[in-house]
């Protein structure tokens, strides 16, 4: 299993005046160049990618133009959203960005989408919440479509268009893996629930005759050190907040300690997972130093 890192594109702008009253680096909003920094030391380290989360109504990096740079400052880490909401989108736009990724990064775009669960997002989109599901399955399809069409252009460097990831927990979401998607992403949670939902899609995929296997990612969330577990969890608790009570849920599964991170790394390769990305809760330098070294003494 590979396992990649998230960038911090939704984390700083939660937690700035706690950082600066703790002398942390801050890496979204008082340092520019800090998520770019991010990007290059990971390809460097023992990552196989770089995640970005989508939100609009939000103190956040769009992910897409965050990748786009990301994809300008190296040469051969994979770069995946994780994911973005495809129906608060133009199905056009979204074809034209994503191949231009695409094809200016060699072929590293791995573009996770899903339905997006925040009616605030749609609000701020102009978009209508309400038959959300339809239009995103007409989405996918549209995608595949723009990408084969030599008049719309850049053709992506990857036949056939960036690897594409749908998520989502229902037998919808299931059946848009196996109709347009390469694979499927997890929304998080413990590897019993990942293995689950990655046998529903397996499922999906071989009812409808696709051949071999999708490929199966995950993402987890991390604050390594005492002092950060208690930021990670109040920034887990102000993202997830739209779900209510749930976000106590979300923020409770929170791993803090590298015994933590390694139980939870060998519990998603044991479930099958091809990738899973690690996305810190707290936008400090340090995380990334200490979740490379959990890392680099183990292997999956």
């Amino acid at each position: 299993m590979n396992v990649g890192i998230g960038l911090p594109n939704t984390v700083g702008g939660t937690d700035q005046d706690a950082l600066r009253d703790n002398g942390g680096d801050a890496l979204v909003g008082t340092d520019e160049d800090a998520l770019l920094r991010w990007a290059r030391r990971a390809e460097d380290g023992p990552f196989a990618s770089l995640g970005v989360f989508d939100r609009l109504a939000y103190r956040s990096t769009e992910p897409l133009t965050t990748l786009a740079a990301c994809a300008g400052a190296t040469d051969e880490i994979g770069l995946a959203t994780s994911i973005v909401a495809g129906p608060i989108r133009r199905t056009a736009v979204l074809a034209k960005e994503a191949a231009t990724i695409d094809r200016l990064s060699g072929g590293r775009l791995v573009l996770g989408l899903a339905l997006g669960a925040r009616r605030d997002d749609y609000e701020v989109a102009g978009v209508d919440y309400d038959g959300r599901g339809r239009r995103f399955s007409r989405q996918l399809h549209e995608l595949r479509e723009h990408w084969h069409d030599d008049e719309f252009g850049p053709r992506p460097a990857r036949e056939g268009g960036p690897q594409l990831l749908v998520g989502g927990d229902s037998d919808p979401a299931f059946q848009r893996v196996a109709r347009y998607a390469d694979g499927y992403v997890h929304g998080g949670g413990p590897p019993r629930a990942f293995e689950k939902r990655a046998d529903s899609a397996r499922a999906a995929w071989a009812e409808c005759g696709r051949p071999g296997e999708p490929d199966l990612w995950g993402h987890g969330y991390y604050a390594l050190g005492e002092a950060a577990a208690e930021r990670g969890r109040e920034y887990l608790l102000d993202y997830y907040a739209f779900t209510g009570p749930f976000a106590e849920r979300i923020a409770d599964s929170l791993l803090t300690t590298p015994q933590e991170v390694v139980q939870f790394v060998r519990g998603y390769a044991d479930a099958g997972c091809d990738e899973l990305l690690l996305f810190p809760t707290v936008a400090e330098e340090n995380q990334y130093d200490r979740l490379e070294n959990v890392l680099e003494t183990e292997r999956w």
